[in-house]
């Protein structure tokens, strides 16, 4: 079995991660002995104490700043594309693959929500069911013959609105119409 370095490959964290283990063990042994076997610089150690935070880690943390602003804004819906949008729109550049990067990072997810759809028809019920008198024989020799109707919902700012028709097959008018909102059930 080879024998291998303690931190064999590249370190998660970077070299900073070697420089977090130096400054624990510094006053176990020198700090130059630990640089030389850890291969990595003593200037380098010394620079990181200096500046724990590097240039680019701190223009991301501002960057997640203003991500996360602009996703509390948009009530936790927006993602990494409409976020990337607004940051372009106040002058931030970043690539969305960069913000969709950080999000993930920071675990931020956008809340979706599904569509209220309507559901129309009930087939599960002990109700009576009319019968087929038509039998899909939708013409009509005379007028008010036979007749056919249709109901539809319409969205609107105060609620659903449910619109009927009825129409004489002989010419195809309008027979009669009506709306209602729903009522309380």
């Amino acid at each position: 079995m080879a024998v291998q370095h303690l931190f064999q490959g590249r370190p998660r964290g970077g070299p900073w991660e070697i420089f977090r283990f130096i400054e624990e063990h510094a006053n176990q042994f020198s700090v130059e002995r630990m640089c030389k076997v850890l291969k990595v610089s003593v200037s380098g150690y010394y620079y990181w104490l200096k500046h724990p935070v590097g240039a680019r880690e701190l223009k991301q943390q501002q960057l997640l700043t203003q991500i996360q602003q602009v996703y509390d804004r948009s009530q936790s819906r927006y993602g990494s594309p409409r976020i990337t949008d607004d940051l372009s729109e106040l002058g931030v550049k970043a690539s969305r693959n960069r913000v969709a990067r950080l999000m993930r990072k920071a675990n931020i997810k956008s809340i979706m929500y599904r569509k209220y759809r309507v559901q129309t028809t009930d087939s599960k019920h002990d109700y009576p069911i009319a019968n087929n008198l038509l039998n899909r024989a939708f013409s009509a020799e005379k007028p008010c013959q036979k007749w056919v109707s249709d109901l539809t919902y319409i969205r609107t700012d105060e609620g659903w609105l449910y619109l009927t028709a009825i129409l004489d097959l002989a010419d195809r008018k309008v027979v009669g119409c009506g709306a209602a909102r729903a009522g309380p059930k």
